[in-house]
């Protein structure tokens, strides 16, 4: 017996020890614990949230890819060079391969040949006079006839060993309508970064205040439980007195002890949770999970704000939803290709503008080498005219893609007008909810008083206090539980209809 009374006394201290570090004015001066209002948890995740960050690194990703986009308006410019080494130089023939070096067919067909050849012979010795080289002809030894010698000509050598070539070039184009539609695209996945970055705040506030809630809703089932707790305490305390003097029997001596035995669990469990929507709380705002926080005020505190401006019934507008401005955003980017995939049977038009330096030498001498200039213009027309049906059937594909999304949009709205619903129902059974538990209450309260005192007259049986207790206990629960349902329904609902953090302020 002396062993339970201490095993009873150890437990009627735990709790409210452990109570006692949810209580602001508890905490020792150096504690370091924050303290967080609803306002400052959604500050810290807006800045520190991970999926917050991810949606404005994306913002950023898109302007780049915007800007870049925008610079194919401007000159592409290139340089290139280009050195080769002639292993084997190659040749060409002169003349007529015939052997006897007479008759009409050879002389006709040296005469082609000669004909020919002039142009190329014209280059070569422009060549020479551009390196200050005199042009000599080859001219093939002609065989004494006497030795039987043919009268075909010999190769000649064409170039020299040593080329080098450098050159700079740009190009732009002058008129492309599918590029520029290419632009105004690259301008709406930008616009579209920015609302699912929207949307990312949204959910990371909704998210926030439904942990903060949860916090609230946690240590205002520790406070109930804890009460619970206390009373069992004060009657057991009570029942053994009396039940030391003779005046309770043992059956009431173990229904208190087995009534302070049942309450401990509960307010452990009540404790569990309030360290485990804390961790959610700082995972939800990208705090450190080691870093003692605590929120302020109490649920009961927003009791006076159970109300909502709009009641018709799901027809609340949602052109502030991010979700069907995303969903708008992608139908006007795939339009918009529908119009650049049509811009592809239209004519484009380029420039290209080129100036090269050329050399030649058989000797690697850089400074004796001499470069020659040139330079072109180029105007490029192209104009599409058959590419088997390619460009239709993708036209045809991105409007069925369009019908698709349009069918999506139709579906969300029908789920975000279900949703609406839902949350407006389920503030409203909050609402009378907690106007039916307030009124409960304080009959609660009250049936407990009167059963308390009773039975410290002996005019009543602790089975009857116990009842009273569990009433109580039931309409304190249902009081707070209407306020969080609201809360966090109200949350859900703001999400839905678009509403962010500095707005709503």
């Amino acid at each position: 017996m002396r062993l339970n009374k201490l095993i009873l006394t150890f437990l009627l201290f735990l709790p409210t020890a452990v109570w006692a570090q949810f209580q602001g004015t508890e905490r020792p001066a150096g504690d370091s614990t924050l303290v967080l209002g609803l306002e400052d948890a959604i500050k810290i995740a807006l800045s520190e949230n991970t999926s917050v960050k991810v949606a404005d690194m994306e913002i950023r990703r898109s302007e780049y890819a915007r800007k870049g986009a925008y610079g194919q308006l401007f000159p592409q410019i290139s340089a290139s060079g280009m050195y080769s080494y002639a292993i084997q130089k190659q040749k060409v023939f002169f003349g007529s391969d015939d052997d006897s070096g007479s008759g009409s067919s050879g002389g006709g067909m040296s005469s082609m040949f000669a004909s020919a050849f002039e142009p190329i012979m014209y280059y070569i010795e422009q060549l020479y006079q551009a390196t200050g080289t005199p042009f000599v002809p080859y001219v093939s030894p002609q065989p004494d006839p006497g030795e039987g010698a043919s009268s075909s000509s010999d190769p000649i050598e064409m170039g020299r060993r040593n080329q080098v070539q450098l050159g700079l070039s740009a190009s732009m184009p002058l008129v492309n309508m599918q590029l520029w539609e290419s632009l105004r695209l690259s301008g709406d996945q930008v616009e579209l970064a920015v609302e699912q970055a929207r949307d990312s705040r949204l959910g990371t506030v909704a998210s926030v205040k439904q942990a903060y809630f949860a916090v609230l809703m946690a240590k205002a089932s520790y406070e109930v439980y804890n009460a619970v707790y206390e009373n069992a305490v004060q009657n057991f305390k009570y029942t053994e007195s009396r039940y030391n003097v003779q005046k309770a029997s043992e059956m009431d001596m173990a229904r208190a002890h087995s009534t302070l035995a049942a309450a401990i669990p509960n307010l452990y469990n009540a404790e569990n949770a309030i360290y485990l929507s804390l961790w959610q709380l700082k995972a939800v705002m990208g705090m450190d999970l080691d870093h003692a926080i605590d929120v302020a005020g109490k649920l009961e505190d927003y009791a006076d704000k159970m109300f909502y401006e709009y009641q018709e019934g799901g027809d609340a507008p949602l052109d502030r939803n991010s979700q069907l401005r995303q969903l708008a955003a992608q139908a006007e980017m795939l339009s918009r290709q529908i119009r650049m995939q049509q811009y592809a049977y239209l004519p484009s038009l380029s420039m290209q503008v080129s100036y090269n330096y050329y050399t030649q030498s058989d000797k690697f001498n850089l400074s004796q080498w001499k470069w020659l200039p040139s330079s072109t213009l180029v105007f490029s027309l192209n104009i599409p005219i058959f590419s088997g049906g390619q460009r239709y059937y993708a036209i045809r594909q991105t409007r069925i893609q369009a019908d698709e999304l349009d069918l999506q949009r139709q579906e969300a709205e029908r789920q975000l007008r279900i949703g609406i619903r839902q949350s407006l129902s389920t503030m409203e059974t909050a609402m009378k909810t907690y106007d039916a538990a307030r009124s409960a209450l304080a009959s609660a309260e009250k049936a407990y008083d009167i059963a308390s005192k009773s039975y410290r007259l002996g005019k009543s049986t602790l089975t009857d206090l116990n009842n009273t207790e569990l009433t109580l206990t039931q309409t304190r629960l249902q009081a707070v539980q209407a306020i969080y349902s609201f809360v966090t329904a109200k949350a859900g609902l703001e999400q839905t209809l678009g509403y962010d953090f500095t707005e709503e302020k």
